[in-house]
């Protein structure tokens, strides 16, 4: 069982969690996922099964919310999950006033991640630290916004609420885009809501649920919900090898001219590259220059 599958990850498990229950699905124990999501959060969790565990790094790793965001209270977690505070509203709050502050926080900004993160401290997650009661000083991250959009609005004078549709680099963490815009507001906010609408290229609407992935395997078509390597390296240019190229390109030697039988024109020093064979994805190598000014590929993951 080689290649991806797109889950609908419900609320209340982990992504840890998933990736134990696609290991029972899949009988491999080589299962990860491309980005932790909140175990309160829904939404598309990719994850990677067998020898494609090995593309993660290569994969597209932009994602897509919509989140809602509840005024004038703060959490202690940043989310519906932690001790609530109540604040004040300011007198100038109003939909239209929203609407211009979340054009600031578009394009490149800073963020300071959660205490609930799993990001890591002197050996320790954040929210290992943030269990036994610890809150230790984090360094501001720079991640990005490419878009930010009101979807809803709900009116209400002493809790105003709205859902936000987001597109964010890998590492930004909604619910302190939540708190952020909440202090920028004068009277607080935070995330009581979160649902993760794509992945890369891969959307919720094509995403399975885990009961869909249980069905499938119990009449032996699990294979249908999987995203083959080359489908899911389709955006890497192609570049075919000989037969008798294949056991040194396996065991990482450098691909030279001789040994392709087939490349697209426009590759670049430095440029990724997907090494075919008979219709197989065999290695992910990147494109150099030799002492002689030949093109050549050097494979940096083996995935037969």
């Amino acid at each position: 069982m080689n290649g991806l599958i797109s889950v609908l990850k419900p609320p209340g498990m982990s992504s840890h969690d998933v990736v134990n229950r696609l290991r029972s699905f899949t009988g491999t124990k080589k299962v990860g996922h491309t980005g932790t999501l909140d175990p309160g959060a829904a939404g598309v969790l990719l994850v990677c099964c067998g020898r494609a565990t090995r593309l993660i790094e290569y994969l597209d790793h932009n994602k897509k919310y919509r989140a809602e965001i509840t005024f004038g209270m703060t959490s202690s977690t940043g989310d519906s999950f932690g001790e609530l505070t109540p604040g004040d509203m300011p007198g100038d709050f109003s939909m239209e006033r929203l609407l211009d502050t979340i054009r600031g926080f578009t394009g490149e900004i800073s963020q300071v991640p959660p205490m609930t993160s799993a990001v890591r401290h002197q050996g320790k997650k954040l929210y290992e630290l943030a269990r036994a009661g610890k809150v230790v000083e984090r360094r501001a991250r720079p991640v990005k916004i490419y878009s930010l959009e009101m979807a809803r609005w709900y009116q209400d004078p002493r809790r105003p609420r709205a859902l936000l549709d987001i597109s964010c680099s890998a590492g930004t963490y909604i619910r302190t885009l939540c708190q952020d815009i909440g202090e920028k507001m004068g009277c607080g906010a935070y995330m009581s809501f979160l649902l993760r609408t794509g992945v890369g290229d891969y959307a919720i609407a094509d995403a399975h649920t885990l009961e869909e992935l249980n069905h499938l395997t119990r009449e032996g078509r699990l294979q249908e919900a999987v995203i083959s390597v080359e489908r899911a390296l389709a955006f890497l240019p192609e570049v075919r090898i000989n037969e008798g190229t294949l056991k040194p390109v396996c065991s990482g030697a450098t691909l030279y001219p001789p040994g392709i039988k087939d490349s697209p024109g426009g590759i670049g020093e430095g440029a990724l590259a997907a090494l075919e064979w008979e219709g197989r994805y065999v290695a992910v190598a990147r494109a150099a220059y030799d002492d002689r000014g030949r093109l050549c590929f050097k494979p940096e993951k083996i995935i037969v």
